[in-house]
């Protein structure tokens, strides 16, 4: 490898290696990140930075570099790193058991795989194959993955333009975005229309052959958005009628990052399969699909092998996500996440008082959001100047996942659980001067 003086000419030729699918967060800085710990970064140049990113949410609850996951990874690497799921692991094994401690009945079955796009493709296999039916309803706005399956349950065309055709069978139901209400409604005098629809598209747009739902409980990928209260009962309600799975994906928010160790736990639903992924390894890659017993049976023996991957139990993934999730279960994060939600809501809320970009403040626990706009009586998105906002605060030592959103103007934040009400207030700080300098 040639050598070079300067950080941005060797990562600019590194890049070239690249197939250029991937857009670096910071093009104009060529932030090099060497170290992380708790919710701290620190790049090639010795300058640190608060991280409200949490590595698209993977260190959203125990902060980078845990000691703990460290220690599992070292012993673990030492013993056998790796193994693949024909053969039992003592890791693999007592993860399922030590999750098997917080996840609700009657949801006891699970298959470890290595992203979360994996496991959202394992539940719909298991569905299809369970039900004997192969449409799959999914919101507008609605993000799973990028491999083939998952990407066809997306919900903003932009990103399947050019990929088509996607898979068969899929059928679109608006979302719960109730700050853009597609109907023009308003909570809660609405009644839960977009829910309501639900039996509209079953009447009018399915062919009757609907295998499973597919829904986020909190929309991410198009702004950390949360249903409002009753969505998901209206939802279930109507899926039972018509003999419909519920898959709840819950890649982003299982384990605690909302304030409780599973998201739909706020609902008070019970689906048929969920997943998680991202705070389940603390970053190190390992995702897991869980279904009832009844579901789970359908891939059993005499049936040939249904389903594989050969990391999928991968007994050093397998051990950060125990280590992983015994912190989290002996800290109980999941009561602290929902402490500082309430604190970076108060926080956020006098900034919005303050600054008439700011749209709308929203979040459940410790997944955030700030929706910029021009006008708040229009609200005509405000992407130019949420792009500005990223890079202003990264100026001043804050990586804020600002531009994103499926309209590019949103702010969305994962903060670590870990994160002190100081350096909170230190974040917010930088949010304001960040502001200050993109409105002027």
């Amino acid at each position: 490898m040639k050598q070079h003086d300067d950080t941005a000419g060797r990562m600019a030729e590194a890049d070239s290696l690249l197939i250029p699918c991937i857009r670096r967060w910071l093009p104009d800085e060529q932030v090099l990140f060497v170290e992380g710990q708790g919710a701290v970064l620190k790049d090639s140049k010795g300058k640190e930075y608060l991280d409200l990113f949490a590595s698209h949410g993977t260190t959203a609850l125990i902060g980078y570099n845990h000691p703990a996951v460290v220690e599992a990874v070292k012993q673990q690497a030492d013993q056998l790193y790796v193994l693949t799921a024909d053969f039992a692991s003592s890791p693999a094994m007592n993860l399922a058991e030590r999750l098997m401690e917080i996840i609700p009945e009657p949801l006891r079955r699970i298959f470890f795989a290595s992203a979360g796009t994996e496991a959202v493709e394992a539940g719909l296999f298991l569905a299809k194959k369970h039900t004997r039916k192969y449409e799959i309803i999914s919101l507008y706005g609605a993000f799973h993955g990028r491999s083939h399956g998952s990407r066809s349950l997306l919900g903003f065309a932009p990103f399947k333009r050019g990929m088509g055709p996607m898979l068969a069978g899929m059928v679109s139901v608006p979302n719960y975005y109730c700050y853009r209400c597609q109907l023009g409604l308003t909570f809660p005098e609405c009644d839960l229309r977009c829910a309501k629809m639900l039996e509209d598209v079953l009447l009018y747009a399915s062919c009757g052959d609907a295998a499973i739902m597919v829904v986020e409980p909190i929309q991410g990928s198009a702004g950390n958005i949360p249903a409002p209260e009753g969505y998901f009962k209206e939802i279930k309600r109507i899926l039972d009628k018509h003999n419909i799975l519920l898959f709840i994906d819950e890649i982003y928010t299982a384990l605690g990052t909302t304030g409780k160790p599973f998201c739909f736990q706020h609902y008070d639903v019970m689906p048929d399969m969920i997943t998680m992924s991202k705070t389940l390894g603390a970053g190190i890659p390992i995702s897991a699909l869980v279904t009832t017993e009844k579901i789970a049976q359908s891939f059993a023996p005499p049936e040939p092998v249904s389903y594989f991957t050969t990391y999928g139990c991968n007994p050093l993934s397998a051990a950060a996500a125990l280590a992983s999730l015994n912190v989290i279960l002996e800290e109980k994060l999941w009561e602290r996440a929902a402490s500082l939600g309430e604190y970076w809501i108060k926080g956020l809320r006098k900034l919005q008082d303050r600054y008439e970009i700011i749209g709308d403040v929203r979040g459940c626990g410790l997944l955030l959001a700030l929706e910029l706009v021009r006008d708040r009586k229009t609200k005509e998105p405000a992407s130019e100047e949420a792009a500005k906002l990223r890079r202003e605060a990264a100026k001043r030592g804050l990586i804020l996942l600002s531009g994103l959103g499926w309209l590019g103007n949103i702010v969305k934040m994962h903060p670590s659980a870990i994160m002190t009400e100081q350096q909170i207030d230190q974040a917010l700080d930088i949010i304001d001067s960040s502001l200050q300098a993109v409105v002027s």
